[in-house]
C-alpha cells in the first residue's frame, strides 16, 4: 500500500500548481487563527485589564473586566463571523470566489482591525472585534470554497485541510506575540498584537489579485473561455489539451443538469438528500465546536492562570506548537486513510482525554472563600496539561482540518456556496454561544456557574456523541471528483455502506447514457403511431 499520496497517471497535466494555490489562499486561515487567539493573552495584560476596566475587581483584587463584559469581547467577534458566514454565498457567487476573499479581506477585516488597534474603550473594542468577526466569516467561508473548486480531486483533502494547517499558525503567532508584549505596561502591550494582522491581510490581497478565479465559478456564470482558460493556468496545460476540455466538460454537464432542476435558491438547501448534506455539514461543523477546543484558545490562558499555573502564557504557547505540529499527520491520514477512519479515531481520543482532564482537575483542586483555586497535586495537574495536549493532538489530526474538508465537497455546485456559508455560520454560531457562556459556566462569583475542571465533563461527552454521528452519518469521499460525490449520495443511502461504492462512469457519460435512452423511446414512440 506505501505511505505516498501520488498522482494518478490518468490526471492530465501538472498538479503543483493547483496545489500552491491552494495552499496559498490556506494562508486565509492565518487571519482566522490569529484573530481568534490574540484575545486569549489581551485579556490576561495587566496594562489592558487596567486600561478597559469599569472598576470591576477580579479574585486578585485587581482591575479587570467582569464575567459579563468578558464574554461579550469575546463573542461578538463569533457574532460577526456568524453574519459574514451568510453572506459569504451571495457575495462569493455574485463577484466570484476571488474577488469575494479580496473585498473581504482588505475592506471588511483591515476596518474592524482598525477599530480594535484604535480603542481604548470597551465600546470601540466591541465594534471593531464585530467588524473584524465579519470579515474572518466571509473568509472563512469563501477559502474552502475556493479550494474545493481549484484542487485536483486525488489531494483535496490535503489542500482544504491545509486550511486547518494556516488557523493553527495563527493561533501560534498570535500566542507568540502575546506572550512577547504581555509585560509591556503601555498601550504597545495590546495594539502591537492587534496590529500585526495588517501583514496578514496585505500578504492574502497581493496574492489574491494574481491568482485566477475558480474555473466552477467561470462554469456558473456561463463563460466558458474564462473557465477553459483558467483551468488550463492552473493545470499547465495548452487551453485545447484533451485532458482541460474533458474536465471542464464533465463540470459544464453537471452544471447543466442543475439548471435544469431550476434557479438555485436557499430553499433548495432544505429538499431530497441536499438536506441530508446540509445536515451532515451542520452537525459536523456545531460538533467540532462542542468538542471544546476554542475554551482553550479563548480561554485558555485566564483558565490555567486561574488554576494556579503561575506561567499560563508558556503553556498556552506550548498548547499552540501542539496544535500546529499536530494537524500535519492529519493532513496524511485523510488523503491515505479516508475522511471517516480519521474522524471516528480523532473523536474516541478526544473523548478520553477530556474525561481524564475532567477527572483529574475535579479530585485535585479545591477552592478558598475567595474563589481561588487551591491545588492539592501538583503532579495531578501536570497531568491535565498533559493529557489537555492529547486532546489537541487528536483535534488537530482530525476534526480540525477534516470537518472544512468534508463540508467543502459534499454538496453540488448549484447550491455549494450556500450551503456552506450555513454549515460554516453554524460553526459560529456555535463559536459564539460557547464563547459566550464560557465565563459563566467556569468563573466563580455571583450568578457563574463555577465549573472549573469540571467543564470538560461536557466536552467529553459531546466528544462521545461525535463518535456515534461519523459512523452513521459520515460518508467516505476519498478520491472522488467534487461531480462523483454527487453520485454517491445519489446510489448510496447509508454513510455506512460508502467505503466500499466507486463512481461506473463520469457524470457526462451518465447524462449522455439518459439522453440516449430518452431520444431512443421517442423514435419507437413515433414508429409505433406511424
Amino acid at each position: 500500500m506505501g505511505f505516498m499520496i501520488k498522482n494518478p497517471e490518468s490526471d492530465g497535466g501538472k498538479a503543483w500548481p493547483a496545489i500552491m494555490i491552494g495552499l496559498f489562499v490556506a494562508f486565509g486561515g492565518v487571519l482566522f487563527g490569529y484573530d481568534t487567539g490574540t484575545i486569549g493573552g489581551i485579556l490576561a495584560m495587566p496594562y489592558w485589564q487596567d486600561e478597559f476596566s469599569t472598576g470591576h475587581r477580579n479574585p486578585d483584587g485587581h482591575l479587570d473586566v467582569s464575567s459579563s463584559q468578558s464574554a461579550m469581547i469575546v463573542s461578538i467577534l463569533s457574532a460577526g463571523t456568524f453574519f459574514g458566514a451568510l453572506t459569504a454565498a451571495p457575495v462569493g457567487d455574485l463577484i466570484g470566489r476571488r474577488w469575494g476573499l479580496i473585498a473581504s479581506t482588505a475592506i471588511v477585516f483591515n476596518l474592524g482591525v482598525i477599530l480594535q488597534t484604535a480603542a481604548t474603550d470597551i465600546p470601540i473594542f466591541v465594534v471593531g472585534r464585530f467588524f473584524a468577526g465579519y470579515g474572518v466569516g466571509l473568509i472563512s467561508a469563501l477559502i474552502p470554497l475556493y479550494q474545493s473548486e481549484t484542487a485536483p480531486k486525488w489531494i483535496r483533502g490535503v489542500i482544504v485541510g491545509a486550511y486547518q494547517l494556516a488557523i493553527t499558525i495563527g493561533l501560534l503567532l498570535a500566542s507568540i506575540v502575546s506572550n512577547a508584549t504581555q509585560n509591556r505596561y503601555d498601550t504597545g502591550s495590546y495594539r502591537i498584537p492587534i496590529a500585526v494582522q495588517f501583514a496578514w491581510s496585505i500578504i492574502l490581497v497581493g496574492g489574491m489579485l494574481v491568482l485566477p478565479e475558480t474555473p466552477r465559478y467561470m462554469v456558473k456564470k456561463d463563460n466558458l473561455p474564462a473557465a477553459i482558460k483558467n483551468l488550463a493556468k492552473i493545470r499547465r496545460l495548452p487551453k485545447d489539451s484533451p485532458a482541460v476540455l474533458e474536465e471542464i466538460f464533465e463540470i459544464q454537464a453537471n452544471h447543466a443538469y442543475e439548471l435544469t432542476l431550476g434557479k438555485s435558491s436557499y430553499a433548495d438547501c432544505f429538499k431530497g438528500n441536499l438536506l441530508k448534506r446540509l445536515l451532515t455539514g451542520c452537525a459536523l461543523q456545531a460538533l467540532q465546536q462542542l468538542t471544546g477546543i476554542n475554551f482553550i484558545f479563548y480561554y485558555g490562558t485566564q483558565f490555567f492562570k486561574n488554576s494556579g499555573f503561575s506561567n499560563s502564557f508558556t503553556i498556552a504557547l506550548i498548547t499552540n506548537c501542539v496544535n500546529t505540529a499536530s494537524t500535519f499527520p492529519g493532513l496524511y491520514a485523510i488523503e491515505k486513510w479516508g475522511r471517516r477512519p480519521v474522524l471516528l479515531t480523532g473523536a474516541i481520543g478526544m473523548c478520553i482525554s477530556q474525561f481524564v482532564v475532567a477527572i483529574l482537575g475535579t479530585t485535585t483542586t479545591g477552592q478558598d472563600a475567595a474563589g481561588n483555586i487551591i491545588v492539592h497535586n501538583l503532579a495531578a495537574q501536570k497531568g491535565a496539561i498533559a493529557f489537555i495536549c492529547f486532546y489537541i493532538f487528536f483535534f488537530a489530526a482530525s476534526w480540525g482540518p477534516v470537518a472544512w474538508v468534508v463540508t467543502g465537497e459534499i454538496f453540488p455546485l448549484k447550491v455549494r456556496a450556500k450551503s456552506l456559508s450555513v454549515t460554516t455560520a453554524t460553526n459560529w454560531l456555535l463559536n459564539w454561544a460557547i464563547a459566550y457562556a464560557t465565563p459563566y459556566l467556569v468563573n466563580y462569583g455571583d450568578g457563574n456557574a463555577n465549573l472549573q475542571s469540571k467543564i470538560f465533563f461536557v466536552w467529553g461527552g459531546c466528544c462521545f456523541v461525535c463518535i456515534a454521528f461519523v459512523y452513521f452519518f459520515i460518508y467516505e469521499t476519498k478520491g472522488l471528483s467534487l461531480e462523483q460525490v454527487d453520485e454517491l449520495y445519489a446510489e448510496v443511502s447509508d454513510a455506512r455502506k460508502s467505503v466500499n461504492w466507486a463512481p461506473t462512469m463520469t457524470f457526462r457519460e451518465l447524462q449522455d447514457r439518459k439522453t440516449t435512452v430518452v431520444e431512443k423511446q421517442e423514435v419507437e414512440h413515433t414508429t409505433t403511431i406511424v
